[in-house]
């Protein structure tokens, strides 16, 4: 698939080598990070397939965004990891364009998970009698499945025209994976086209879905503050709640970074700024969902009860 139609055979990534001394700290940090996001996002993912409390279509729709984290985040740190470790700092072009796919159609597929989350938690709230009757298993398969196949769909259209350009200039990357403006400015070939292309799939299949969970989100607050008693609304809010730090966290994440002025600030910040949408939020989810979330607190106490029977009395 990944023919080499290129001058270039590989690409180093430079990574964090601005800050040479701070290397060992960076790989412990980061490698406690990559070990804390897996085990949180396998942990729920093992939660909500084996606690039957937690067949429903609001934690299948978790489930399938926590295996989407851990996906993300080991897309990204093992190379990172490797490089911090070893100083080897190449990847093959097959191997850049293959993390860079994955990780724009990983970020794709969230952006429509969390779109089918905010839809499932609307209608729990705003349209609770016909919520068993829309939200059934078949249903939320259904919708889970088109998100995920549309984001690694989508991202395809890019990538057959990524892979059609020329890198014949520096093969070094200012960046620690590869990402797809620093990919882009390693080519001598002229990119309007993909330019072009990526801002029409974002139009077209990432701006919708940040939209609908947008609407989704004011109908839900509109309803809520409808409510005329002060726990019937807290009651109704904490449905709700840790999806909507969720999906702010991660779209604040990504307006932060994209909405930086580039050419004003040092490529360090904007790498370090990058790591809010690779790094904290994959990190940040177990936590939030965990820590907010009552059923995924009981749940877990009973699973931790089943592998420990003999508790001291």
């Amino acid at each position: 698939m990944f023919q080499n139609k290129t001058m270039s055979t590989m690409f180093i990534l430079l990574g964090f080598g601005g800050v040479y001394k701070m290397q060992t700290l960076l790989f412990f940090t980061f490698l406690a990070i990559y070990i804390v996001t897996i085990s949180g996002n396998i942990l729920i993912v093992m939660l909500v397939v084996f606690d039957k409390h937690l067949h429903t279509p609001m934690y299948f729709f978790l489930g399938n965004l926590s295996f989407l984290e851990a996906c993300c985040s080991s897309n990204i740190f093992p190379r990172m990891l490797s490089a911090l470790l070893t100083g080897d700092r190449t990847i093959s072009f097959s191997g850049c364009f293959t993390q860079w796919y994955l990780f724009g159609s990983l970020e794709a597929t969230e952006c429509c998970l969390l779109c089918v989350m905010s839809y499932d938690r609307y209608l729990a709230i705003c349209k609770p009698l016909h919520y068993k009757t829309t939200m059934k298993a078949w249903t939320c398969v259904q919708l889970a499945a088109v998100s995920w196949i549309n984001g690694f769909t989508v991202l395809l259209i890019l990538l057959s025209l990524m892979l059609q350009l020329t890198f014949c200039g520096s093969s070094e990357m200012d960046h620690y994976f590869c990402d797809y403006f620093p990919l882009l400015k390693l080519s001598c070939s002229d990119t309007i086209l993909v330019e072009i292309m990526s801002t029409v799939v974002a139009a077209i299949f990432t701006f919708p879905p940040f939209l609908l969970t947008l609407a989704s989100y004011v109908y839900i607050i509109a309803a809520i503050m409808k409510i005329p008693s002060t726990t019937g609304r807290k009651k109704a809010f904490s449905t709700c709640s840790s999806h909507l730090v969720v999906v702010s966290l991660f779209y604040g994440s990504l307006m932060i970074v994209y909405m930086l002025p580039k050419a004003e600030i040092k490529k360090e910040l904007q790498k370090i700024s990058s790591l809010l949408y690779t790094a904290l939020s994959p990190l940040a989810n177990p936590f939030i969902y965990s820590l907010r979330n009552k059923e995924v607190k009981q749940a877990l106490r009973n699973n931790i009860g089943r592998l420990l029977p003999y508790k001291a009395s």
